[in-house]
């Protein structure tokens, strides 16, 4: 079972914003270089480091890759504040890409992102602030975010009902509910999830999907990850969930203003993209990664990749028990190329 141990390097993003980067600690041979690894809203970069017997961290490493984990301004490492895409593609990745560089001495990295890292991270690259980046491989969803019907009515109405009262969505409300604000969600969720999850899982699905569950199938997870979930998830603006709305509804990604869509010009990067999804992913669908694929192949036909699992989920592709079989040889494969 992984017992990683990382070194923590702080780094600025470029509005100031104190931020940090785990690396890890290993003994193997790092002949392919850096890496950066980047995770999603409201969790932090300890998401990739699940309690299996094998996780994505090891064989990276095993494969010869310096490997770097992003704690970016969404990350539960920091206090809650109110961020979105724009504000954390310009300032936050670029930075962290630069700040790896300089660490590891290589003048080019390489990506791995998922669902909001993934967003933030791709207006990153087609803007052309990442140019260090060569092989980016992206979960879940990238440039074109496409959601369940519920989703929809979720991101319209209820999403407005909370904000008259909050201005935070936080899953560990399923655990320990402070006030009467978090209770009240509480009861919530608990009135409508009846899956056979934790408290804090059923909170996860009720705050980014419509399923039961919403971001993994249950059997994809050892009942000790389970448990482990129930600490990594934390608070989520609302003004977030606003400016992905924007996104959803237009199709592709806009900035948080609606003034600019960046899958409507030619992306300012010479990257390969790779992209994975769980076909059963019920928060955003599958068709989200199979439309950017589309729209990069048709810039450059059979220089990108796309791979569809009919069996996962969401964030089971780097939690999954046996994740490091069926996901993670295919990844490192495409890193290497």
């Amino acid at each position: 079972m992984p017992g990683h141990k990382f070194d923590t390097i702080p780094f600025k993003a470029y509005d100031g914003f104190e931020c940090n980067i785990w690396r890890l600690k290993h003994d193997r041979s790092k002949h392919r270089g850096p890496v950066m690894l980047v995770h999603g809203a409201g969790v932090r970069a300890n998401i990739f480091n699940p309690p299996n017997e094998v996780n994505l961290l090891d064989m990276l490493a095993d494969a010869g890759y310096d490997v770097f984990l992003e704690n970016w301004r969404a990350s539960t490492e920091f206090p809650a504040n109110k961020w979105d895409l724009d504000v954390v593609a310009k300032n936050d990745h670029p930075a962290a890409i630069q700040k790896v560089c300089e660490i590891s001495g290589s003048s080019q990295c390489k990506a791995i992102i998922h669902c909001q890292g993934s967003t933030s991270f791709m207006i990153s690259a087609v803007e052309g602030l990442v140019p260090q980046v060569t092989t980016i491989v992206s979960n879940a969803v990238s440039l074109h975010p496409v959601v369940p019907s519920w989703s929809k009515v979720k991101l319209d109405v209820i999403l407005e009902m909370a904000g008259l009262i909050t201005d935070y969505i936080n899953p560990r409300w399923g655990d320990y509910s402070p006030d009467f604000r978090s209770k009240l969600f509480r009861a919530l969720v608990l009135g409508t999830h009846f899956e056979k999850d934790t408290t804090v899982g059923k909170f996860v699905s009720f705050t980014y999907g419509a399923g039961f569950p919403a971001l993994w199938e249950l059997e994809n997870l050892t009942d000790e990850t389970k448990e482990w979930i129930r600490n990594e998830f934390g608070p989520v603006p609302i003004h977030f969930f606003r400016h992905i709305r924007k996104g959803v509804h237009y199709g592709s990604l806009v900035s948080v203003d609606g003034t600019k869509h960046y899958a409507n010009e030619n992306p300012a990067t010479d990257a390969r993209f790779v992209f994975f999804a769980g076909k059963l992913n019920k928060c955003f669908r599958s068709e989200s990664q199979e439309n950017s694929f589309e729209y990069f192949n048709r810039l450059k036909p059979g220089f990108h990749k796309l791979y569809l699992y009919d069996t996962y989920s969401h964030l089971d592709i780097f939690l999954g028990k046996n994740a490091h079989q069926d996901v993670f040889p295919v990844m490192i494969d495409e890193l290497n190329a």
